[in-house]
């Protein structure tokens, strides 16, 4: 059910209004990164001041990022970031031992679900990308 439901979301997007959704949030599983991107901090956070321009979002603040230790959380070593946007946010986590990062992006106003990938994929180049498409809010304006 929940294929359909994002499958949905994402070819309707463009005929979407704000009457329709208050929110619109895409998630991204990108598997098998390029080495070394899931535990570069500098590179992460650009990701994270960076894509928030590109897509024409506002941002609140700027972006924070932490680093989750190996030694004492060897399943969890990565990085977790977040960029406030006055729309939500976007965030990031990186799961080193895997080369896994998991993106949301929600705002509270459309935005191009390509150009976002396209972005991903030039910062940390994943063999395999997953995304989901979720409308958010939907009665909000009922």
């Amino acid at each position: 059910m929940l294929k359909t439901v994002a499958q949905e979301s994402k070819a309707n997007i463009k005929s979407n209004t704000k009457d329709t959704a208050f929110g619109f949030q895409l998630l991204l599983d990108l598997y098998d990164c390029r080495p070394g991107v899931c535990d570069d901090l500098t590179l992460c956070y650009q990701f994270l001041d960076e894509i928030v321009d590109y897509l024409g979002m506002e941002k609140q603040a700027p972006p924070n990022i932490f680093r989750t230790p190996d030694l004492r959380f060897p399943d969890k070593a990565g990085l977790s970031g977040w960029a406030p946007l006055v729309e939500s946010s976007v965030v990031i986590h990186t799961l080193s031992p895997k080369n896994f990062i998991s993106i949301d992006i929600y705002c509270c106003k459309e935005f191009d679900i390509s150009k976002a990938k396209i972005f991903v994929r030039r910062f940390f180049s994943p063999k395999r990308m997953d995304e989901q498409f979720i409308l958010r809010g939907i009665d909000y304006y009922k």
